[in-house]
């Protein structure tokens, strides 16, 4: 009867983590899409881009970021026009 009640409150306690795990993944998953559908500044979305996406960085022409001194990065998700090239 011992054994019994040691395997069922292992597995209570299993149970209780998977749960409280799962939920913590979730809050995870909103977050990472609410910053990727946030990125609307010029450090997002101008043709050259900095690496640390510095606020007000970023220009239609190569050159270096006026907050941290980073060379700018080629946008590959620039849309120029309303379409991609």
């Amino acid at each position: 009867m011992k054994t019994v009640k040691t395997i069922l409150g292992v597995l209570v306690l299993a149970l209780m983590l998977a749960t409280v795990s799962c939920k913590d993944a979730k809050k995870e998953d909103s977050t990472t899409k609410t910053e990727q559908s946030e990125k609307k500044g010029k450090e997002h979305t101008s043709d050259y881009v900095c690496p640390m996406h510095c606020e007000g960085s970023g220009s239609d022409a190569e050159g270096e970021c006026p907050k941290c001194g980073m060379d700018y990065k080629k946008n590959k998700e620039h849309n120029a026009n309303g379409h991609k090239h």
